[in-house]
């Protein structure tokens, strides 16, 4: 079972709200819901920046790569309304960097240019709580809406900032991480049905049971051999699903680890976090799974990217940190000022910088990649 810290309450899902979906406070249905524009207008904001000096543990690599080295690095962070609590992020297609705000005062998606300016767009459904997010085929942003007031959906934003929502129509319709996958689909993991679910352009959904049952599959990422990769919270396991929908599951050593975050890396494997297990997991296309302690203790690794120095970025929720991990498993990490801020989700920007949600801390958070 998932262990505690604050952020197992999105694993560990208030049923008596779940039971009023289940029992049709939401209707399902298969079609969108066009709505306008709701951009409420560009924001200047003032940045903070940080400059840190990152210490190295040479000995969490297994192999013997020590390459990584001290280096300074800077991190600037945006600020955002209150209790936006910001959680994924992503590359857009426009060149900018667009991120749900989760928070039911905020229940918005916002877009942040590289020179800071935030554009936020309230979304339609009041209560929505936006979480996963992933940049589609058809180059819009789809997310995933958790909320009780959406009863489960999944929005989709065109850069101009037009939405459409689609009711989820699994069983379960509690839907966490979401990805576009090499057949021009987007796909994402739903909780409660414990299913893999594949959505078409048009919105038509399709769930694919996963064998393990009760295994809580949490992140999902495209892998290098056209398949879907996603990792199972409560079943320990590292799943892999491929366009037709057949799933195989490969056990991670340490027990109870709690796979979260996962990401293609730029040597042709799948990375994870252990949420539970601190350590970052690394996944071969063959199944072949290594894992690489994190110095910090007790950090809670949660997201995860690819940077765009043939390195893999994560962030460390309890730790407020943000981690590099070398191919060969060393290890850096980088505090962050602000405390208790919970750095979230994580991708690599247009500009070849890392950006992160702080979920806590209600900012975007940029860190410049040092020598």
């Amino acid at each position: 079972m998932i262990a505690g810290s604050m952020r197992a309450r999105f694993f560990v899902f208030p049923w008596s709200a779940l039971g009023a979906w289940l029992l049709g406070a939401c209707s399902s249905g298969g079609g969108g819901t066009p709505a306008g524009d709701a951009a409420t207008g560009d924001v200047a904001t003032m940045a903070d920046v940080q400059i840190v000096d990152a210490a190295v543990d040479d000995d969490a690599a297994s192999d013997g790569d020590s390459s990584a080295s001290d280096s300074v690095t800077v991190i600037t962070e945006f600020p955002l309304s209150a209790n936006s609590s910001p959680e994924a992020i992503v590359a857009g297609p426009d060149g900018n960097l667009w991120f749900t705000e989760s928070g039911p005062e905020a229940n918005k998606v916002g877009r942040l240019t590289l020179a800071g300016a935030i554009t936020e767009y309230a979304i339609p459904t009041a209560a929505a709580q936006p979480w996963g997010m992933t940049v589609g085929a058809d180059h819009n942003l789809w997310f995933i809406e958790q909320g009780i007031g959406s009863g489960g959906q999944i929005g989709r934003l065109t850069p101009a900032g037009v939405f459409t929502e689609f009711p989820i129509t699994s069983a379960g319709r509690y839907a966490f991480g979401i990805t576009t996958g090499a057949d021009g689909n987007v796909w994402f993991t739903e909780q409660s049905g414990n299913e893999i679910v594949r959505v078409q352009p048009d919105g038509t959904m399709t769930g694919f049971p996963i064998p393990t049952d009760g295994c809580y599959p949490v992140g999902i990422a495209a892998g290098p051999d056209g398949n879907l990769w996603f990792t199972e919270g409560n079943g320990n396991k590292i799943g892999r699903i491929t366009p037709a929908g057949l799933i195989a599951e490969f056990a991670v050593p340490t027990a109870q680890c709690t796979p979260y975050g996962i990401a293609a890396g730029p040597d042709g494997n799948l990375w994870f976090t252990e949420y539970n297990g601190v350590k970052i997991g690394r996944i071969t296309p063959a199944g072949v799974v290594s894992e690489f302690p994190i110095p910090t203790p007790n950090c809670t690794p949660y997201g995860i990217t690819a940077g765009p120095d043939g390195n893999i970025w994560f962030t460390e929720y309890d730790g407020v940190k943000v981690g590099r991990i070398t191919p060969g498993g060393a290890i850096t990490e980088f505090p962050i000022v602000t405390a208790h801020c919970y750095p979230s989700l994580i991708t690599t920007g247009p500009d070849g910088n890392i950006w992160f949600t702080e979920y806590a801390g209600n900012k975007i958070g940029r860190l410049a990649p040092g020598p």
